[in-house]
């Protein structure tokens, strides 16, 4: 049973934003999202705040879970992905933070993703927290 989830987000600049993903108080994996540019659609990480995650069946990424009640968004997932140019405005999860051809990524993005949604089984709707801590 998941009873809550909360991005952290540690570091915020041009490259991207860092985090971690806590499930029940516990850290789970890292993350990464698009740089902030004021909540833009497609190109910007979410505004911090209280949000609710639901799963859904994505087209494009099967089984994952989508962010509700973002301010002028829609269609935000919890994805795998290893770079910002894997986003378009989603929460990458990942297993570290590395490089991958030069650029800052998350790593074994895959693994983490499986991880998460196995976590994650049984489980329709959680309550997601983002907050930056940097």
């Amino acid at each position: 049973m998941v009873n809550k989830v909360e991005l952290l987000r540690l570091e915020r600049s041009g490259e991207g934003t860092f985090g971690v993903l806590r499930v029940d108080e516990r850290v789970f994996c890292v993350t990464l999202e698009p740089p902030d540019r004021g909540n833009k659609v497609n190109v910007s990480c979410i505004p911090a705040g209280e949000y609710q995650c639901r799963r859904v069946d994505s087209p494009r990424f099967g089984r994952t879970f989508e962010v509700k009640g973002v301010p002028g968004r829609s269609h935000i997932l919890l994805h795998s992905g290893n770079m910002v140019e894997d986003t378009s405005g989603c929460v990458l999860l990942g297993s570290r933070f590395g490089l991958l051809r030069g650029n800052r990524a998350v790593l074994e993005s895959g693994r983490a993703f499986s991880g998460f949604m196995e976590k994650c089984s049984g489980v329709e709707v959680f309550p997601f927290v983002v907050e930056n801590i940097a």
